[in-house]
């Protein structure tokens, strides 16, 4: 998460006796020059800050988190309760605006958006996939029709409307769901049901809060592996917040959440053995944030009893760090 290196400002050839250029001209001049900060991500979160106030109490849910998500990924957000994961959700969604930082999804700003653009964002732009089932279908509507309903306020036409939803469907694995209502369907239709209403108006990004919470491991498997499709046949970048360590574990990435800020990844690779055959392995990462600020993964500390102050050294290719020792402390 580093940027191309600054370069001084020269001055222009043949500018003198001419006026100094003003503040706008010089963040003109340095746009060009250099390029921004996950500008080729799909989703970027800079230094993202969330703070909550509750009966004259201010909470910390986002302090300073740092995020980039390329365009076709699927990632998983894991973390404990309490750790910023259903806040970033939220933000990501629209559904909740930051304190300060910067927050970017497919190229819509979320701080500077009005109220309008962003109804509009969520329309177009994002799916979501809830873990209730009854947050993601009307029960009164089939299958078929609650696909159909994101694309009727688009404006899209009703024979339109009906191929899409039939097609959406046969693609999740549910055709014969299409005109059942949610009373009828099993806790896998249902999910996968939701999937293709999130994907109904052609979103660029799908965001699912713990979608496989509230079934078994048989239909969780299911369950992802239409999210996978969702992700690779229709090009959509994933983003799921899970506890289930059967669904994090397929991802392309794995990103921990601690305190509200990006803590780890885990990034799986697939790899061709000496017999040719394809493996996956998956290598876990520390995240240094670009405030150089890095997360020591607790097991370490504790083993190691580093609390308060540790010391540092710069070796030829490596950061040593010890705890402190009697005195120092």
């Amino acid at each position: 998460m580093t940027e191309p290196p600054r370069t001084r400002p020269q001055p222009d050839p043949g500018s003198e006796g001419q006026a100094p250029p003003d503040l706008a001209e010089l963040e003109r001049r340095a746009g060009e020059r250099v390029e921004g900060f996950g500008s080729a991500a799909h989703i970027v979160c800079d230094n993202l800050v969330r703070i909550y106030k509750a009966e004259g109490v201010e909470v910390i849910a986002l302090q300073g988190l740092d995020l980039l998500i390329g365009k076709g990924e699927m990632v998983g957000i894991v973390g404990a309760s309490g750790s910023g994961k259903s806040t970033l959700l939220n933000i990501l969604s629209g559904l909740d605006v930051p304190t300060a930082g910067v927050a970017r999804v497919a190229g819509a700003d979320l701080l500077t958006m009005s109220a309008k653009e962003r109804l509009r964002f969520r329309r177009s732009l994002i799916g979501f996939v809830w873990q209730q089932a009854g947050r993601n279908l009307l029960p009164y509507l089939t299958a078929v029709e609650n696909v159909q309903l994101p694309m009727r306020f688009t404006g899209m036409k009703k024979s339109a409307r009906g191929a899409r939803a039939a097609e959406l469907l046969d693609l999740m694995g549910i055709g014969h769901c299409a005109d059942r209502r949610p009373e009828q369907m099993s806790g896998g239709e249902k999910q996968r049901t939701a999937i293709a209403v999130s994907v109904a108006n052609e979103p660029g990004v799908i965001l699912a809060d713990e979608p496989t919470g509230e079934l078994d491991s048989a239909t969780s498997a299911e369950v992802f592996d239409a999210l996978r499709l969702a992700n690779r046949e229709l090009d959509v970048t994933a983003v799921v917040v899970t506890h289930d360590a059967q669904v994090a574990a397929q991802v392309d990435r794995t990103i921990g959440i601690r305190d509200g800020r990006t803590s780890s990844e885990v990034v799986r690779r697939v790899r061709l053995d000496d017999s040719g055959r394809e493996t996956v392995v998956a290598e876990e990462y520390a995240v240094l944030d670009r405030a150089g600020r890095l997360q020591l993964p607790q097991g370490f500390t504790s083993a190691l009893d580093m609390k308060d102050r540790v010391r540092l050294a710069l070796e030829a290719d490596h950061i040593g760090v010890w705890p402190t020792q009697g005195d120092d402390r």
